[in-house]
């Protein structure tokens, strides 16, 4: 064991296994992958600031600080991560990929598996609070935090644990048949394990949503209010984004686990497969945010304090005047108190924008 963790500063190891898995590593260095490396980065970054609007938003405004609301800032936290994990590992991909170390390698990659794993772990916990929110209307009293505390926690130790497997022992160092294509220094039985660990979790996201679905259309007329109608459209156009982008990558994932070495052509493409998966991180702020009236009121609060903040110098003209959110509010809090109803109220944030 002690000779495998040797190896984690040789550098010829990396070029070694890219020789192995791939034939010729130059290809990674054609010009034509850089256009598609700067798409990509402009695609993290925009994920990057998307998730952080998200997260000032709900730590502005106290109406947000409600179980519901820290889920989905937890989501948000995962994908901005996620982001710019994906986008420093771009920027470490090609030719700089040869000048790693092992260990450097297996840090740039964990990084990328923990916090796209944190992602989805981050639905699953979503997918749980919404059937909890459904079934068991008391859950989130003020004595009863700690489950939604335990959860978040989870979620991130969870993922971090799946993303330093590899540096801790299950790769392919030693053993060179075992080596991904997709991966060359991961285990062919490590991606498998991934593939599917990430594929239980959208089976029992649809398990979830299948049940909050019979909940919904068994109930009574005044349990199945607008607000919940609204919630289930909301589930399955997140169920839909989730499986339309994470399926190719599942997909290229299971082919990298059972082709032979370099039988699989499409497997030296599958970056371009991980960074549409990474469109779900882009995909759930517009989804969970955007869809409520109150998260609208309060992007907009934020981006017109941004905005005043450029122009401080100028007399306060109509631009000074707050925004008025009445209307944004009544359906967001209407909901959350359907939701939540032993929270407790909190007033709203008087913040002038």
């Amino acid at each position: 064991m002690g000779s495998i963790y040797k190896e984690y500063f040789n550098r010829d190891k990396i070029r070694e296994h890219y020789n192995f898995t791939k034939g010729d590593t130059e290809s990674a260095l054609a010009p034509s992958r850089w256009v598609g490396s700067v798409l990509i980065v402009l695609l993290c970054c925009f994920i990057v600031l998307e998730n952080l609007l998200v997260l000032v938003s709900i730590c502005r405004n106290k109406r947000l600080h409600l179980a519901m609301y820290i889920f989905i800032g937890n989501l948000a936290a995962s994908d901005l991560l996620a982001g710019a994990a994906f986008m420093v590992n771009t920027l470490l991909s090609g030719s700089t990929t040869f000048r790693l170390t092992p260990v450097q390698w297996f840090v740039r990659e964990g990084t990328a598996f923990a916090t796209l794993a944190a992602s989805v772990f981050s639905l699953l916990a979503i997918a749980i609070e919404r059937h909890v929110a459904i079934t068991k209307v008391k859950v989130y009293s003020s004595d009863k935090n700690c489950r939604m505390v335990l959860l978040i926690g989870a979620c991130w130790l969870i993922a971090g644990a799946i993303g330093s497997l590899p540096i801790m022992g299950w790769n392919c160092i030693s053993d060179l048949g075992d080596c991904s294509t997709v991966l060359p220094l991961y285990s062919k039985r490590y991606v498998l394990f991934v593939t599917t660990i990430f594929t239980l979790i959208l089976l029992a996201i649809v398990g979830l949503y299948t049940r909050i679905y019979c909940v919904v259309r068994s109930s009574h007329a005044e349990i199945a209010s607008a607000q919940t109608l609204a919630l289930l459209k909301t589930v399955t156009i997140v169920l839909g984004a989730f499986i339309v982008c994470w399926s190719p990558a599942f997909i290229i994932l299971l082919m990298d686990a059972s082709c032979p070495v370099r039988s699989c052509r499409v497997l030296y493409s599958a970056n371009y497969f991980f960074a549409f998966a990474t469109l779900n991180s882009a995909a759930n702020p517009v989804i969970y945010m955007l869809r409520s009236k109150e998260m609208r009121g309060e992007f907009l609060r934020v981006l017109c304090c941004c905005s005043r903040g450029r122009r401080r110098s100028r007399p306060p003209g109509r631009a000074g005047v707050p925004l008025r959110t009445s209307s944004s509010l009544d359906k967001g809090a209407a909901g959350a108190a359907a939701e939540l109803p032993t929270a407790p109220l909190t007033r709203e944030c008087t913040t002038c924008v």
